[in-house]
């Protein structure tokens, strides 16, 4: 792990407009910069780079952060790959923790794994170009599939020799383990111990992770042994650094496409990838033939919420088509079919036209999932069991979507084509509706019967549990001006004066009515603003946007995107007085809140409430509650609450 050290040392060195330039080409524009997105399709710019603040901010599609965001985002790298990026470009040694003896021993063996992958990558792509066996039987097949130079470089593909221990030789001669041979699945070991090489004769297909490592591969058989050979495909199997329910072939190459078009495409194979980026469409990825998991479906969420499966219009991809689809609308992505005229698959399709027909085709004939899934369910079924049997199913899928409006939407939709009544597909989608709530809270373990069964057992509500907006803006008020001061020469309790900074009269508050934010890092903001604002060259802005824990900052940057881009001659410098004022009513408006969600809870306990007792204290403690809420509205300027 990085030490804090080595993380500050990082984000004082990164450039912000230095690092964006190498992606986005960028004009100077009075004290900011400015060009293109790079997380959109941008046709004007919209795009801002603030060096002053650190930050940046489209003003089209609301993206923002600081540079280490910049990173993770367009490159999509975890915080700790982010760092180190940015630690290579600046020539920054990484300083790390010391790793526990477990720690280490794991951390070696993936590291290990990975060498030996990037090794063995290189080496297949040697073969393919160089050796003889390469060139007159690998390099053929490729040409054979229509494959350019470049696109075959783009993808590192290559070739396994025929004989069975070339490899595994090759390696050992290198100085790599045979363990490691073995973990990655580059080969298997034999009962007399000897080593094989699994990809033997094959033509090979490197996975690459999001952040771009060789973590896999995928080997096809080549001329007349793949006729009737069930496996023409072999894939790594399974290990510490590769899970294949977890990866999608050509995510690598195709997430930069993916940001800028907001859409993915969905193939079955590694030929039908490549071939669509021959075309010129790399927003695409494949799923190898799996259903698609919750794993892979939300490595897509991260990059759009809009997904076309693109498979062949047989028998075969009608059934691709309808696997795990549920993971798809669960997640509240936006999902299309379109299958290709019969004889054709991505691949076939794809040298056939241009990408911009490739795309035309797909908008003119794509469809929606829903409206898919009942045209092929119930096309010529006439038996009401097996009709009865496909409307569950479709009702089913249509129940795990978020949004009641689409779910709406569908029912209806359903009703229309199936001639089912839309009451009873409402009550069949409320059936799956609850006893999925009901499975999530028995694992939970909290069963739904309990708080009916003890109407007795209502708590205390903690305050502000429902998060409302005025949470944000006080925090956002934390972060820009927590150092600014809004009370000056007031006494303490030993009489001395003191004056109070936003954040210090903030904390003072809420905790003499022991209250506190609903939101974890709000409370972690407060109370490290607080600890820093004795420090005259104390910045929250700048403390925040740049704070080395990656939510806090992300968190900042958002909060202070908003502002840069306005000239300063047309900022309206807020006064003292006008600051501590605004504070004030904000935190008028928190406690507002509090006492709202109090109400709402005593009012249904005195319902609920048997003991005559403890109802006539529950009523005493509402009366007192509502001459709170009175008062507060009295002075937040509202009318009175009877």
């Amino acid at each position: 792990m990085i030490d804090r050290a080595t993380v500050d040392k990082i984000l004082d060195a990164a450039n912000i407009v230095d690092v964006i330039s190498e992606f986005v080409s960028l004009r100077k524009r009075g004290t900011s910069y400015k060009g293109l997105c790079p997380f959109h399709e941008d046709h004007t710019p919209s795009f801002s780079v603030s060096p002053s603040k650190g930050i940046y901010k489209c003003f089209s599609c609301g993206e923002s952060g600081n540079v280490v965001n910049f990173i993770m985002k367009h490159e999509q790298l975890t915080y700790p790959e982010a760092l180190r990026w940015l630690a290579h470009k600046y020539n920054i040694e990484i300083q790390e923790r010391e790793l526990t003896d477990e720690e280490r021993e794991q951390e070696s063996e993936r590291e290990s794994m990975f060498i030996v992958n990037e090794w063995a990558a290189k080496y297949f792509e040697d073969i393919l170009h160089h050796d003889v066996d390469g060139l007159a039987v690998g390099m053929q097949y490729f040409r054979s599939r229509g494959f350019r130079d470049d696109i075959i470089l783009k993808f590192g593909l290559g070739f396994s020799l025929s004989n069975r221990h070339a490899l595994a030789d090759a390696a050992l001669k290198a100085g790599y383990k045979r363990e490691f041979l073995v973990s990655t699945g580059l080969c298997y070991e034999r009962d007399n111990g000897e080593l094989t090489d699994r990809f033997a004769g094959r033509v090979i297909f490197p996975w690459r992770s999001m952040s771009g490592k060789v973590i896999a591969f995928g080997g096809r058989l080549l001329d007349s042994r793949t006729k009737g050979v069930n496996q023409k495909y072999v894939n790594s199997p399974d290990s510490v650094i590769y899970h294949k329910d977890h990866e999608l072939y050509g995510i690598y190459q195709a997430k930069k496409a993916i940001q800028k078009h907001d859409l993915v495409y969905m193939v079955e194979g590694y030929t039908d990838v490549i071939a669509m980026h021959q075309c010129g469409i790399e927003n695409v990825v494949a799923n190898s033939g799996t259903a698609l998991s919750l794993h892979q479906v939300r490595m897509l969420h991260k990059l759009t919420d809009h997904i076309v499966f693109v498979y062949d219009g047989d028998e075969a991809g009608i059934h691709a088509a309808l696997r795990g689809t549920d993971f798809i609308l669960s997640e509240g992505m936006n999902l299309k079919v379109l299958l290709l005229p019969d004889g054709d698959d991505p691949d076939s399709f794809s040298r056939k036209h241009t990408a911009s027909e490739f795309e035309s085709y797909i908008k003119e004939h794509q469809t929606d999932f829903i409206v898919f899934k009942i045209s092929q369910l119930l096309n010529g079924v006439t038996d009401p069991a097996r009709r009865s049997e496909a409307i569950n199913d479709i009702v089913r899928s249509i129940s795990v979507i978020r949004d009641p409006i689409l779910r709406d939407t569908y029912i209806r939709e359903c009703s229309s084509r199936t001639g089912t009544s839309e009451q009873t597909l409402i009550a069949t989608m409320n059936r799956f509706i609850h006893a999925d709530r009901e499975q999530q809270q028995r694992q939970a373990g909290n069963a739904p019967q309990a708080v009916a069964s003890h109407p007795e057992s209502f708590t205390r509500a903690e305050p502000m549990q429902q998060a409302s907006k005025v949470e944000d803006m006080i925090i956002q008020t934390v972060i820009r001006h927590g150092n600014d001061i809004i009370l000056r020469d007031i006494e303490d309790e030993n009489g001395h004066p003191v004056n109070l900074t936003v954040a210090q009269y903030i904390s003072y508050s809420l905790s003499a009515d022991a209250l506190s934010f609903s939101k974890p890092i709000y409370n972690t903001i407060l109370g490290e603003a607080v600890e820093h604002c004795a420090d005259p060259e104390f910045s929250t802005e700048a403390y925040f946007v740049h704070h080395p824990d990656i939510n806090i900052s992300t968190l900042a940057s958002q909060m202070s995107a908003d502002t840069f881009h306005v000239s300063k001659s047309l900022l309206k410098q807020e006064s003292e007085a006008d600051l501590r004022d605004r504070v004030m009513h904000m935190l008028l408006d928190f406690r507002m809140d509090y006492v709202e969600n109090r109400l709402k809870e005593l009012k249904t306990r005195v319902v609920t409430e048997q003991d005559p007792e403890q109802q006539m204290q529950i009523m005493q403690e509402l009366k007192k509650m509502q001459d709170v809420r009175n008062a507060i509205a009295q002075k937040l300027g509202s009318n009175i609450v009877i």
